[in-house]
Order: structure tokens, then sequence, then C-alpha cells
């Protein structure tokens, strides 16, 4: 998917549909030229309803949408007739979608299972019709109630991408190399920074029966939480993930165990629940060092974190890596 058509954010106009108007009628025939009420109850107003779509996989759909709007229902009838509902919108969206409300920033809604529907705004109640009011003591109303107003309101829906396991790490630390080694993806693979501009997802087989998906995520830089490099629009898609793999090269020019809390310190400052998610940390390009510099590296990397050393290009400890990221996922359920 090129990057044009990667589209994970939206801000649209919504509206759901007025509720019609009850009824003022009162039956009339040959038999009886002045019968009681029998004013019908109006219709709903039309729901705006997000509807989960595997086959979404962006917002681009709605990219150039900015209004959506569910119809209104009908008016009462006489004959105690209810008018018709109005007709529901239905947006299909990919699992990751988050709604929220874009004035006042609170979620809305979240869409992360297959086939999941939800009312996104409810349309309003039709009104009573005369019938309704008719007692013993008032036998004739001469009024019936209106529709509820439909809600309409503007709404940003954001894609959050729902992975097994993050690649977590800065520009050119081999996260898409890996993706393409262990999955069929092929995203695109470059030695100069921000080569992946969206998310790319793969299927990684493990063994036989035994799969997961994994998400190679845009580059971090210092300062993404503030919205420096491609900041917040990457940092959201992490949310989703279970597991992170963080991957720092073994040719880095800084201390691994600085570069780990550097990319640490940008997840914390953007959502600190983050950090609860489990971490294993991949040291990638190690077929540009030998097994002696591997054994100088050990001794200076973080505490606290699985540490595994592989190379994507010679096939290095794939597999391990592998079997270490399903058992992390297994015993996470």
């Amino acid at each position: 998917m090129s990057e044009q058509n990667f589209v994970d954010y939206v801000k649209i106009m919504f509206r759901s549909g007025k509720g019609g108007g009850g009824s003022v009628h009162f039956y009339r025939g040959p038999a009886q030229p002045k019968g009681g009420p029998d004013g019908g109850d109006g219709g709903r107003g039309g729901h705006v309803i997000l509807k989960a779509d595997h086959n979404e996989w962006t917002l681009l759909s709605l990219k150039y949408t900015k209004h959506i709007f569910a119809e209104d229902g009908q008016g009462g009838k006489g004959g105690l007739k209810t008018g018709s509902d109005g007709k529901d919108v239905i947006i299909r969206v990919p699992l990751g979608t988050v709604a929220r409300d874009a004035e006042t920033g609170e979620v809305l809604l979240e869409i992360t299972e297959k086939d999941e529907k939800k009312v996104l705004l409810p349309g309003g109640r039709g009104g009573k019709g005369n019938t309704f009011f008719k007692t013993s003591t008032h036998q004739s109303p001469r009024y019936s109630q209106p529709g509820e107003s439909g809600i309409e309101k503007w709404i940003i829906l954001e894609l959050k991408v729902l992975a097994d396991v993050g690649l977590v790490g800065f520009p050119n630390a081999g996260k898409s190399t890996l993706l393409s080694s262990v999955t069929a993806a092929k995203p695109k693979i470059g030695d100069y920074p921000f080569t992946t501009l969206i998310p790319q997802l793969g299927i990684v087989k493990v063994r036989e029966g035994q799969t997961f998906i994994m998400a190679d995520i845009p580059g971090i830089i210092e300062g993404a939480h503030e919205g420096r490099g491609l900041g917040h629009r990457f940092l959201r898609h992490i949310e989703r993930n279970s597991i992170l793999l963080f991957m720092i090269p073994a040719d880095t020019d800084r201390k691994i165990s600085d570069e780990y809390q550097i990319l640490v310190n940008e997840l914390e400052a953007y959502n600190d629940d983050l950090l609860d998610k489990p971490r294993l940390l991949a040291i990638s390009k190690c077929d540009l060092i030998d097994d002696d510099l591997e054994a100088m590296l050990r001794p200076t990397l973080p505490k606290g974190i699985p540490v595994i050393f592989i190379s994507s290009m010679v096939n290095k400890n794939l597999q391990q890596l592998k079997d270490m990221l399903w058992k992390i996922l297994n015993e996470e359920e």
C-alpha cells in the first residue's frame, strides 16, 4: 500500500436523524363521524453506526468525506400508523478505529473485534401521537409530541494498527528488513531515515499452526512525543500492540543501553501505559560484528529485558526470536 493510500486520521461532521413527529388525528368513518384519537407515533431517526470490516486496512474511503448525515424519521399518521424509521448510515472501518469528540477529545467508542458494530450517534426518538395522551378524563387530546432532534458532532476517526508484535526503534534499525525476512510482507527498505512512512503488517509463521501478526512502525526520533518527525501519527499505532520488540543495530553510534533508554523515554512521555506491555530487545545487524565483539557488548546491555542478537541478512537467530515472541504472547493470554 502506498503512503498516499494509507489514511489513519479523518475529521467528519456526523449527524444522526431527527425523530418524526407524532400525529394529531381523529377517526372519521360513516358510522363514526366523530371518532376518538388515532394519531400514530413518529418513526425513529436514523443511527450513525460504525462497523468493523476486515477488508478495510485504512480510512482512505473517508478521506474526502466531510459530512455524513443519517435520514430523519417520518411523522406518524392517522389510523394508528407509525412513521417509518429513518435509514441508518453504516460506515465500514478497519479494526483498530477509534472515534473521539473533536471538541473535547473524549473517546466515544473503539472498534476492535471482527464484525463489531457500534452506534456512534443514536437517532432521535419519534414523538408520540395524540392517541398516547388519551385518558379517561381527557378523551380528545389535540396535541402530539414532536420528534427528538438528532445529534450533530464533529468527530475524529483515528486508526491504531492492531498487531501482536510492534517493532520499536530509530530509523534504519533494521525493522523493515526483519519484517520482510520473517513474513511475506514487502516493505520499502533503504539506507536512509524514514524509509517506512506508514505501518506495515505481516503474518509471522513460527512453527506448524503457530502464527502471529507483526507490525513495522515508522521509526522514532527524539522528541517524537512532542510531534517531531512523524510524532503522534506513529506513536498511536504502538498502543494496540501486545508486545513491543525494541530493535537497536549492533553498529549504533551510541551505547545500546543509552539508545534503548531514549526509546523508552519517548514511549513513556507519550503514554506511560505503554511501559506495562511485555518488551523484548533485539540487537540487529549482527552480521556486521564477530563473536568477540558480541561478547564485549553483552555486559553493556540494558538490564531487566530479554535480549537476543539477530541478523535478518544471514538469518541469525530468527527462529529463536520467533519462538521467544510466541512464548511471551501465550504467557499473556
